[in-house]
């Protein structure tokens, strides 16, 4: 057994070298030193077994080598006797507590009680070694992703909380960066769990290629990641990091020879300017990656007090659909189409409106947040069925042939529940398939998905008609109306000339509506607010109008009042 004996009185040296010694049973290599400092440099050349260690030096204590031994990684890898010539009860506590193995006051030393000490000390350090070897692997678990190694979100709070303590003395910066993959779930979706998995592995490590090695990195959940990056001077230090990992992470993936295109949204908040707590410097930091998605994705934002408004705002109004849903608070207001030649109501199309509450907001900011959570589902699920439940009302009221638009979300048409509701609702209505109008806007053919057209199809092919919407907002493709199943075309109302001088936008709608026609689809025109815009729209032989000229949107019992005129 290799045994130091650290104690500055030579006498007690020897003699416990000479009961070392007498044991005829076991060989020990024993090394003296006369302090703490000659102890450290011993240990740095020798593992030993045991180490005897006196408790009160003249320069150093044995307690603070004791110490200082047991905050190294694997405890110090060494047994520690604590030797002493006091007999104080207190001072063998706080030995043991400190780590020491045992406590032999020097009066009760003998050649017997020293040899059982020795191993009793070697065989319970190496079962507390075993104990802090479990602690430390489960500790590691408990503060690391499985999957990319990284620190979890428990560990990365943590380590955020060091880190703005620690900049708090040097009075630096501490920049924090939120990251989240774009449309990574359409990944999982269409390729499976595991390619999504090996997606997420390959970012991290084109992240940690932007990364210096003190920039704390961590795996928050899902495909959210977030980065620590201290001592920052300039706020140009934070873009340039945030703008390599953006440039990195677009770079196309391959996967078994599929190309897989993937980008990241980052949102940077900055302590103290941002947020002086580690909790609300993350918040801030996920509101502006937040503000990157809705900026057009791929992009960097720095916190700004104003996003935080906006963030309530809409977490509000997504709380506020939950809520509004559960209860059937949504009301529904119908405004007429009108046929050109006849000048009598054709249909109706369905717009969904928000209770009538004291705080209200428009269909144009909360059908985007109803679409970002997926509330749009349930929400044109209930808008479906009313709706169906109004046009069979009608129907068989007035017996005539009043057809229904309602908007359908690019949301709704990647579920493939859709058909088999709107089946099963307009029999429940006695309702013809024929008579339901489904509205799509041309931000659902963005990415001409084959799910789309196959699933607009079956729509077509089991008795809907479907209507491209707002055409000629800006999305407008002319391969769209060969494509798809497209019935109807809805002239967007930014498309009609606001008064006489309105050359360019008179020949554009000329000219569109003479290749709808001859294209043979049904041409509506919305947003007929003037007189000299229902007259040009009847030079031009549109098929149907619709517009706050001829009626608002209005409750059903209003449309009743028109449908018995």
């Amino acid at each position: 057994m290799y045994i130091l004996i650290v104690d500055d009185d030579l006498v007690d040296r020897k003699l416990i070298r000479k009961m070392l010694i007498s044991d005829g049973a076991q060989l020990h290599h024993i090394t003296e030193v006369m302090c703490v400092s000659e102890g450290f440099q011993a240990i740095e050349k020798t593992h030993f077994d045991v180490i005897l260690l006196d408790y009160n030096m003249p320069k150093e204590d044995g307690i603070e080598m004791l110490i200082e031994m047991r905050a190294k990684p694997k405890l110090g890898n060494t047994a520690i006797i604590m030797i002493s010539s006091s007999e104080n009860s207190s001072v063998a506590i706080e030995c043991i507590e400190a780590g020491a193995q045992d406590f032999l006051p020097k009066g009760d030393i003998t050649r017997s009680s020293l040899n059982k000490a020795l191993i009793y000390a070697k065989k319970r350090f190496e079962a507390e070694q075993r104990m802090h070897d479990s602690y430390l692997a489960v500790k590691h678990m408990a503060e690391r992703d499985q999957l990319t190694g990284l620190s979890n979100r428990y560990h990365f709070e943590e380590v955020l909380k060091v880190m703005i303590a620690n900049n708090k003395r040097t009075k630096n910066c501490v920049a924090l960066l939120a990251l989240d993959l774009d449309n990574f779930k359409n990944i999982n979706d269409t390729l499976g769990h595991n390619v999504g998995d090996e997606i997420l592995i390959q970012t991290v490590t084109r992240i940690n290629n932007c990364l210096r090695r003190d920039e704390g990195f961590a795996r928050l959940g899902g495909d959210e990641f977030a980065v620590i990056i201290g001592g920052i001077c300039n706020i140009n230090q934070i873009g340039m990091i945030a703008n390599r990992i953006l440039e990195k992470v677009s770079e196309p993936f391959i996967h078994n020879g599929i190309t897989i295109n993937c980008t990241v949204s980052i949102g940077s908040a900055l302590y103290p300017n941002d947020a002086t707590e580690a909790h609300e410097l993350l918040k801030c930091a996920d509101i502006a990656m937040y503000r990157s998605k809705q900026s057009g994705k791929s992009k960097i934002s720095f916190y700004k007090a104003q996003f935080q408004y906006e963030f309530s705002r809409r977490v509000d109004i997504q709380n506020s659909i939950k809520h509004n849903l559960e209860k059937k608070n949504f009301r529904l207001f119908y405004q007429p189409v009108f046929c050109s030649k006849t000048q009598r109501i054709s249909g109706v199309e369905a717009l969904i409106r928000w209770p009538d509450t004291e705080i209200s907001y428009t269909p144009d900011e909360f059908i985007p947040i109803a679409e970002e959570c997926r509330l749009i589902n349930p929400l044109g699920d209930w808008i479906i069925a009313t709706a169906l439940e109004q046009l069979s009302v009608w129907q068989q009221s007035y017996q005539m042939p009043l057809t229904l638009s309602i908007n359908i979300s690019p949301v709704q048409l990647q579920k493939d529940t859709l058909l088999t509701y709107l089946l099963t609702t307009i029999e429940k209505s006695n309702v013809k398939p024929s008579n339901v109008i489904l509205e799509i806007t041309e931000t659902a053919f963005m990415e001409d998905s084959k799910e789309v057209i196959d699933i607009l199809t079956t729509l077509s092919n089991n008795g809907f008609r479907i209507a491209l919407d707002d055409f000629g907002m800006g999305y407008s493709s002319i391969s769209h109306l060969m494509s798809y199943p497209i019935d109807i075309v809805k002239l967007d109302k930014s498309m009609q000339p606001l008064g006489d001088n309105n050359d360019k936008r008179l020949k554009i709608i000329e000219g569109l509506s003479l290749m709808l026609k001859a294209l043979d689809f049904s041409v509506v025109a919305e947003g007929i607010e003037t007189p000299t815009q229902h007259a040009l729209c009847n030079t031009l032989g549109i098929d149907y109008l619709q517009g706050f000229l001829f009626a608002r949107p209005m409750p059903a019992h209003e449309i009743s009042q028109l449908l018995k005129k």
